[in-house]
């Protein structure tokens, strides 16, 4: 599990995608969450604007992100 800090309170989820690394566009994470492709906290999510905080997991492909505070 690899652990990306944020600095605010929150990070919606598309966004989370691209700061990651785990996506390389926008767009791109767009559309991985609107075919189902992310999991929050181990279940799908279609939601691209979700907000994640710290403690959070998010999956994509086998890779698995945790939120941390910066």
């Amino acid at each position: 599990m690899e652990k990306i800090d944020i600095t605010s309170e929150f990070i919606k989820l598309d966004a989370f995608l691209k700061f990651s690394g785990a996506c390389g566009t926008g767009g791109e994470a767009k559309l991985r969450v609107e075919d189902g492709e992310v999991k929050v906290n181990g279940e799908t999510c279609v939601q691209r604007g979700k907000k994640l905080r710290p403690g959070d997991t998010v999956e994509l492909e086998g890779a698995l992100y945790e939120v941390g505070r910066a």
